[in-house]
Order: structure tokens, then sequence, then C-alpha cells
């Protein structure tokens, strides 16, 4: 029997009308209804004709999350006074409870977007409702661009809704064709804001890390919601770990139980917390209890203003998630939580001025996620680009980039990243496609049980008591009796039934390499602990295959994986000593320049090469090292060295980049440079300087980017740093005057080496400085002079010199000085030096550079 009393205490009740028409006249549409108003429960039932309005449908609806789907689908049929798998079922990875007669289907995003792989027509489906679309997630972008794509192209019928309490309503309605937006008002029930900041300064979050004296802060703001309001309380915290950590600083509430509710919680807590009890409750929550459907008896929310996004570091291969502030519409979501059933009150645990500078929404996933999964979907869909799909936001093109190299890496895309036979596999077995391939590859080696435990054990973090050691995690899984056990176990069932197609090498399949998967321990490794060196190899192989670029080889006390990245592993670990390991799980701390490995296997040199067999290379190596060049042939894994000896043959072409290489490094003085080189290279800055072209630019930066016009053939002829200090630069710098033009010729009229002076000397011009050339004469052999001497019409700059060569004056104006500097000079000098000539009037004096007594002669 229909609920209908609770049907119509729904507030979106009033915007169905509304909602119905803009879906018929225009076949999308955008519903923002604030929490609590209905818009998951009530507004499919209506959509799919089961409330007695309407033509019956077909309705999808997509949710972000599990237990969001669970919830959902359990609610509607609660309301229609059924069980679930009649008119209403649900869809997840591993469980579908879906009915012949199903109406309604809740499903996650990433089951709906394996369907429309599939089946891109969705046949039989009628409307599709994409729910909390606020929170961007990869999937449900990558789900709302393809249903884009069918309708616009397959399926015009097709209806698609939008909805989320906060959101982009705007950009969504844009995407879906210039959608109307459909607002449903809010439940009445008010929430009080308490800003409840903590009392001293605590230090932001530091990649994973949260500090303690907020999340103490957070236990007590729980205790004083708990006698200040009544009800039960949800606690928002970024992750499990703090959910644990305020758990037990909460210790005995007494009358009050503590629940924990996050991903891996077991269905039957997070049942409970939906449920509702007798009991008062403390619910510490993550993430997902923004946008699941109402929580019983919650009256008082307790926000961290914390929350966990992920973060890829394209440069060195790694992904995690980092502690972030919660964004404006988190709040206001998870604030919403409050005044479902009643008045309620949000305990936020940050002062009120920090609040305008959260971000507004939370990062899209695209901007900020690992893109390999997303990558193939689009090459599936036959864009590998994604520049046709309808995204709110375009994948940033390194990421992309990146993950077209990991998927051409496992054989799933081709060269122009259209996705291969293998990729399409890939796409439909619900694995990250590195996990896939593992699965795929590993079956027909180790055998189908071992691939799928281990593959299981990789798609979703372990437990940190289960080690760093993924032979020791997959003992403990098979041992472990808790929530994350039983998922283990639902999920290798699952891939065992996927794996059996692959038993037998696929044909075609170009990594699946016969290796020993039964080394001996030595082999494998001489971690302490071992005790099935054969299962160890068997599981170190699976992780090899899943991530290649990260096995690694023992380099002093750290790893070296093929990426390039350096790796340390924890203290204490399993796997110390042993030479090889495949790093399934690492992150990189903040301000730390290695990863840090939070799981890996031991793998021998044979797995290593033939699980990251494209990266395997032999090459000439020819580079400058240590001040001369050096040429090797080199086996390399990635960025891991194998071997290497002296090649005496090099590639010539190798060789003159080695060349350029040290003359980069070490400078153009590795060359001759006579001082008429040094000379000549001073005209010509000069002339560059004045005068510009045709006048070559004769600066470091210039001289190697004309390389090829000035210092060849001498160069193509060198081989090491002996060669190149046999090149006369000046010879070679010759080349680059402009002889085409004909100027060349004046390059002594225009910066002569020397000049005459007025007693008959030819002194040489020093270029040193381009912006005014130095002409060094003593000071007799000036006189007469008026002027200072200049050279294409820049005045030189004329130091003159005592009888002895050491200057006297300086100046770039001669009569200046004879008028009134040289007195000064004369006075001083002239005692000093009484054999040469000190007229008093030098500018009339005859010039000389001989001493009186020679004059007289």
């Amino acid at each position: 029997m229909i609920r209908y009393d609770a049907l119509d205490a729904l507030p979106v009740r009033g915007a169905l009308p509304g909602l119905t028409d803009a879906l018929e006249a225009h076949g999308t549409a955008v519903l923002v209804a604030p929490p609590g108003t209905g818009k998951t429960t009530l507004v499919p039932l209506a959509l799919a004709g089961l409330l007695g309005e309407g033509p019956a449908r077909r309705v999808v609806v997509a949710e972000p999350r599990r237990i969001a789907a669970r919830a959902a689908a359990r609610r509607m049929a609660w309301l229609l006074g059924e069980k679930v798998g009649g008119s209403v079922g649900y869809t997840v990875r591993g469980e579908r409870v879906v009915g012949r007669h199903a109406r309604v289907e809740v499903v996650t995003t990433g089951v709906l977007l394996q369907r429309l792989q599939r089946d891109p027509e969705l046949a039989g489906v009628d409307v599709v409702v994409l729910d909390e679309c606020h929170e961007r997630h990869l999937d449900a972008d990558t789900v709302a661009a393809f249903l884009w794509d069918v309708r616009q192209t397959l399926r015009p019928e097709l209806r698609l809704l939008a909805a989320s309490a906060t959101t982009d309503a705007q950009g969504w309605a844009r995407l879906l064709g210039d959608a109307p937006v459909v607002e449903a008002a809010g439940a009445s029930h008010p929430v009080e804001v308490v800003w409840a900041p903590p009392p001293r300064p605590v230090r932001p979050p530091h990649g994973m890390r949260v500090d303690p004296a907020l999340l103490t802060h957070v236990a007590s703001v729980v205790r004083r919601a708990l006698t200040e309001r009544a009800g039960d309380v949800l606690c928002f915290l970024p992750g499990v770990g703090e959910i644990a950590r305020v758990a037990g600083q909460l210790g005995d509430l007494g009358d009050a139980e503590v629940l924990q509710v996050h991903g891996r919680a077991p269905a039957a807590v997070q049942d409970a917390v939906l449920a509702g009890g007798e009991r008062r409750r403390v619910v510490l929550a993550t993430s997902v209890a923004e946008s699941s459907v109402t929580v019983p008896g919650v009256r008082v929310v307790v926000d961290s203003g914390l929350a966990r996004e992920p973060r890829v570091d394209h440069a060195r291969g790694l992904s995690a998630l980092t502690t972030v502030r919660a964004s404006q519409a988190a709040g206001r979501q998870r604030a919403g939580r409050a005044g479902r059933e009643a008045p309620g009150a949000v305990y936020r645990c940050w002062a009120e001025a920090e609040d305008t500078r959260l971000p507004r929404f939370p990062s899209p996933e695209i901007k900020v996620a690992d893109l390999t999964a997303f990558a193939l979907q689009a090459s599936c869909w036959g864009d590998p680009e994604a520049t046709g799909l309808a995204l709110l936001d375009p994948p940033p093109a390194g990421a992309m980039a990146a993950a077209r190299d990991a998927l051409a890496g496992v054989g799933a895309v081709d060269s122009a990243g259209r996705a291969t036979e293998r990729g399409v596999r890939l796409a439909r077995l619900g694995l990250h496609p590195r996990l896939g391939r593992a699965l795929m590859d590993a079956a027909p080696l180790v055998g189908v049980d071992p691939a799928a435990e281990v593959v299981a054990l990789l798609s979703e973090q372990a437990p940190r008591e289960y080690g760093d050691d993924l032979a020791g995690a997959l003992r403990a899984a098979r041992r472990g009796g808790g929530a994350y056990a039983g998922r283990w176990r639902a999920e290798v069932r699952r891939l065992r039934a996927v794996a059996a197609e692959f038993a037998h090498p696929p044909t075609g399949a170009p990594h699946s390499t016969e290796v020993n998967v039964d080394a001996s321990p030595g082999a494998v490794g001489g971690g302490a602990g071992r005790t099935d060196a054969g299962e160890d190899s068997r599981v170190g192989l699976v992780a090899a295959l899943a991530f290649p670029e990260r096995v690694a080889r023992a380099d002093g006390g750290s790893c070296l994986m093929a990426s390039g990245t350096r790796a340390e592993l924890p203290d204490g670990s399993a796997l110390r000593g042993a030479p090889w390991i495949a790093v399934a799980v690492a992150d990189r701390p903040v301000g730390k320049g290695h990863a840090r490995v939070q799981l890996a296997a031991a793998v021998d040199e044979d797995m290593a090469r033939s699980a990251a067999a494209t990266l395997y290379s032999e090459r000439q190596e020819v580079h400058w090292a240590d001040g001369d060049v050096v040429a090797r042939r080199v086996e390399r894994l990635g960025a891991i060295e194998l071997a290497a000896r002296p090649l005496a043959d090099a590639d010539p072409a190798l060789v003159r980049d080695a060349l350029l290489e040290g003359l980069r490094q070490e400078g153009l003085g590795l060359l001759r440079w006579s001082p008429d080189a040094g000379v000549l290279r001073g005209r010509l800055a000069f002339l560059r300087l004045h005068l510009g072209a045709p006048w070559p630019d004769v600066s470091d930066e210039a001289l190697h980017a004309r390389v090829d016009e000035w210092l060849e053939p001498e160069l193509s002829r060198a081989r090491r740093r002996a060669d190149l200090a046999r090149i006369d630069a000046g010879q070679a710098l010759g080349r680059l005057l402009p002889w085409a033009s004909g100027e060349a010729g004046r390059l002594d009229e225009l910066a002569p080496e020397r000049i005459a002076v007025p007693s008959g000397s030819r002194i040489r011009i020093d270029y040193g400085n381009p912006e005014q050339p130095v002409l060094a004469v003593k000071l007799q052999e000036m006189f007469g002079l008026h002027e200072s001497p200049s050279v294409a019409g820049v005045p030189l700059l004329v130091h003159l010199l005592s009888p002895a060569g050491r200057p006297a004056a300086v100046t770039a104006d001669l009569a200046s000085f004879w008028k009134d500097g040289y007195k000064g000079v004369r006075a001083e000098l002239r005692g000093r030096y009484p054999r040469h000539p000190w007229p008093e009037d030098p500018a009339t004096a005859e010039p000389t550079r001989h001493t009186n007594a020679r004059l007289r002669r």
C-alpha cells in the first residue's frame, strides 16, 4: 500500500507539475531541491508513473555511491509499501536486486557507465535521473556526457534529469541543451548555525594528515552538542582513520551509541544507521552521508570542515587522496542533514570569517584525478581525445596524455588513441584498466584464483594492519573476518567468474609472456617472514602486471622505479632486502622528494622484465659527464639501468649532441680562443649592439642557437673534449660575418682593431665593453687632439696613461679634459716623470711618444 501521507509531506511534490512539463516539452531538465525535499525518492516514482499519475515509464536513477543507491531503493520501496526487488530495485557492483517488473532501478554511476558501453541505446529506459550531480565525480560527469550523446544521436526521446541540492544549475542547464531549471521549495525546518572554531590555531591539513588537535576539538564539540541539543548527532569527518580516532576519544557516552559509517562499513551497519534506533546515536561519517536519504533522528550536525579528494602526481605516476577544506556546497549539504525531520543545528568547527574563503564547489574529479579509466571509456565511446563530449570541464591535456601513455602500455589503445579489441574487453571488466590488464594477463600465468584474489585486494585500499607486503596482506584477507574481508571475498567471486575466460592466453595478447612464477626465495627476495615463495611470486607478478612502471630495484637505501621515481620502504618492512619489488600503492608526502611505499610485492628481474616489457630498451647512450663524452650501450627497464658496456663506435649524431651538451654546461671556453679570436668576438658584439643586423649576435645563447652555422665542420669531426680544445674559435666565428651582403668587408672600417693617434702610433682598441670600447694610450701621444676618437659613431672611452703605463685619467671628452682636468694631472705627475714633456697648453702641444731628451736630439 502506497504511503501517501509520507509522500504528501515531501516538499518536492509541489515542483512535480513544472518538472513534468519541462521534461515533456524539452526532454531535459535540471532540478534544484534542498536536502530533505524528496528529490531522490519521490521524483523517480512520479516519473515512472508509480503514484497513479502519468504514463508508465522505466526510470534509471544514478547515484554516486553504493550506500546511497541501496538506501534510495529501499526508501522508495517503503514509500510504495513494497520490498526492494518489486517495482523498485537496485544494482551496485557485485550486487543486483531487480525484479522482472521493476519500473525504477537505482544504480551507481559506475554501473550505468558499463551499461552504456554495452548498450548505448539503453533499450527500454525512458528516463535517466543523475542524482547529486553537484559532487562532480568523474563517472557521473562521463555518464552525463555519454547520455547527452545518446540523446543527440540515437534516442532523442530519452529524457534526462540532473538533480542536486546544491549545484551549478546554469552550467548543467547549458550542458543539457539549455534545459529548463526547476527549483523546489525546501523543507520548512530551520537549521541554526553554531560557529565552533578550535580555541587555539590548528595546523592545516597536510596530505593525508589531520592535526590531532582538530580531532580532539571535534570530539569535544560532539560532546557539547549532545548536552545542548536533543536528537541524534551526525558528525562529518574526512576519512576512516579520523572516524576511528574521534570514536576512540568519545569513548563511552552512556546513553548514546557511536556508529561509524563510511564506504568500507558493512552493509548491515549502513542499513542500521538508515533504519534508526531506540537509543540516542552519534553517527561518525565520511562524505558518503552527504547525499544519502534521510538519516532518521538526526537533529544535529557537527562538521569538521574537511573532505578527501583525489590528486595525481603525473610526473611521478602516483595518485592518492589528500585532505582539503570542504566546499561551501558540501557545507550546505551537510547542514541540511540536521533539518530533514525537524528544526536542527549545525556546529561548524571553523570561524565564520573563514567561511567565505572556502571554495564554492568541490574540485571536479576530472581536473584532479587519474584519467586512465576515463580515457579508456572515451576511446571505447569513439572519442579518444574527449573533445566531442559534453563536459562541464574539459580534461587537462597533461592528464590525458599520461592516461593515453598508460593505456598504450597495456595494449588498450593504438597509436591514434583508439580502443583496441583488448581495450574494449578491459573497459567492460568493471575494473581500473591497470587491474583489468593484470587480471587478463595473469590468469593464464598464475591461475584464475590467485589472479582474482590479488586483483580484488588491489581494487580497494586494504586495512593498514595488513601491512605493506602484498603477499602478507593476501594471507591476512583470507584469514580476516571483518567488513573489508567480506567485501574482498565477494569481489573475488565476481572476478573469478570474469577471469575464467582468460584462463587461456587471449589471442594476440601483447604482454602474456611466460615467466617463472615458482621462483626460489632467493630469486624473489630475502625479506623475513616469507613462507610460500611460489605464492609470493604469483602475487608479485600480478602486481607488476597492474603497475609495470612501478617495478623497482633496490638501490642503496631506497628503490628506483621504472618510472624514474625513487621510493622508500618503511622501517621494519618485510620487503627490505628484496632486490626487486612491484609497488602497488605509494604516495609522496608533501615536501618530500621520494615516494613512500604503502603496499608492494617482491618480484625477480625476469618478472619485472616481462611485466614491463614495453618499457624495455637497449640503445646507445652518449652524453657529457665528468667533463667529457661518455658513450655506452645500455639496457634499461624504464629508468632502471640493467646493464651497460662501453661503446667505441658511437653514433656521430649522438656524439655531436653530447659535445653540444658539454658546451652548454661548461661554456664556449672549451674551444681554443686565441687573443685575436677574443678581439673579433668583441668587435662583433660592439657592432651588433650599435648597428644591429646584419652584424651577428655573438652572445653565448645566440652562438649555441646557431652552432650549425659557425662551428661546422669542426664539430662533426670532434669526438671528445680534447678535440673541442683544438677548434680555432676565431676562424669558426668568421663564418658568421655578413659575407652575402658584402658588409663583412666593412668590419675594419666600422670596428677597427687599432686606431691611429696624433703621435702616429696605432693603438689597439679594447672592445671588452661593447657599449663603449676603451682606448688606452699614453697622455703625451694625444697632445693636440681636441675631440675624442670614435668608431662607428661611438666615442671611445680614453684611458690616458702615465709614462709608466698606469691610468692617469679617464675621459670621453678630450677638450674638457685639456681645459679642466689636465692641470691636476700635470701637477701630480710632472715631478715624478721630469724626462717627459708636460706643456702648459696640451691642446696646442706637439704629440709624442718620446722623452724630452729624445726630442732634443
